[in-house]
């Protein structure tokens, strides 16, 4: 493990800040898998977060609770969205193997409703 990312690990959640055209942070927390020296984050295409990240890759990160309160130090990153077949898939994996049932069980329903899958990939600046 990259040691930059240790505050993340065995981690369930992150913090992730990214940015409005005007400047403005928009924080919200979310379920994170790691792979090598990447933070992978799994969310429909249509989030107000992918849209953000495709607009400007400049993120903030920090180990945080369910709620999105830090327990750790903010540190600045860069975030692609990537929407190729085999790396959503991956990303999937990991988090069916990170979060289990639970994963398995909300990724049932989401796909229910037919919502499309993207991968975040989060790399520290």
């Amino acid at each position: 493990m990259p040691a930059s990312l240790k505050p993340f690990e065995k981690q369930k959640y992150l913090n992730l800040e990214t940015f409005r055209k005007s400047g403005e942070g928009v924080k919200t927390p979310v379920w994170f898998a790691q792979d090598g020296d990447i933070l992978r984050i799994w969310t429909e295409t249509s989030t107000g977060k992918a849209k953000r990240i495709r607009r400007d890759g400049k993120v903030r990160i920090v180990p945080s609770t369910s709620s999105g309160q830090p327990t750790g130090e903010w540190v600045d990153a860069r975030a692609v969205v990537v929407d190729k077949p085999e790396d959503v898939a991956r990303t999937e994996q990991l988090f069916k193997k990170k979060y289990g049932v639970m994963f398995s069980f909300l990724s049932f329903i989401n796909k229910s409703r037919k919502g499309k899958y993207i991968s975040i990939q989060v790399r520290l600046a």
